[in-house]
């Protein structure tokens, strides 16, 4: 039982040491998007998985070791469910993270997220313009790195306010709306630091 322990501790700082020190790497996950609030929709998840499902891709850099500091550049594409249509909207997201390692391979980090919005598209209606193409959020989550590998849960909030004007031009009347495009998201990403 002793030696168990010890190739066990042995192993969990073999695999701490691998992820110290600086470097780069891709990364690439899963989103569930909620234009409005998370709690709300949270229920969703369950009854219709794919609903608000969305992906990621992007690479990050990472400077310094138990504190750190991690630029990412991240691709994002998410979708949304307003009165039973798709609002999908195609992102670059900037995330400037502080973190710190608080047990073995266990992180937590939290920083600003610069967005810009490439494009948007909501099934069923003319969209106008988004108020903001440029946006500025949070994110915070926390991270567990085994070797070169990392797993990170986030939280993605915007903070400015941004929407989009929709006509709707049904046959019987012609009406405008208004959609919120600030992005609240959990995230699920695999990375891979080179």
């Amino acid at each position: 039982m002793k030696n168990i322990i010890l190739i066990l501790a042995l192993s969990l700082s073999a695999v701490t040491f691998a992820q110290s020190g600086s470097g780069f790497g891709v990364k690439a996950g899963l989103n569930y998007n909620s234009n409005g609030d998370v709690t709300d929709s949270a229920g969703n998840v369950l009854r219709h998985p794919d609903g608000n499902a969305g992906f990621n891709i992007g690479v990050f850099g990472k400077v310094g070791d138990k504190l750190f500091v991690k630029p990412e550049l991240v691709y994002t594409n998410t979708k949304s469910k307003y009165d039973g249509d798709d609002f999908k909207m195609q992102k670059l997201d900037l995330p400037v993270l502080v973190g710190i390692k608080v047990i073995g391979p266990v992180n937590v980090f939290a920083g600003p997220a610069f967005q810009y919005i490439l494009d948007t598209d909501y099934e069923g209606v003319t969209l106008g313009d988004v108020k903001n193409d440029f946006t500025v959020g949070v994110n915070f989550g926390v991270g567990v790195n085994l070797g070169s590998l990392g797993l990170d849960l986030r939280y993605e909030r915007g903070f400015s306010e941004n929407e989009a004007t929709f006509i709707d031009t049904n046959i019987t009347s012609l009406s405008a709306a208004r959609i919120d495009t600030r992005p609240e998201q959990v995230i699920l990403s695999l990375s891979v630091k080179l």
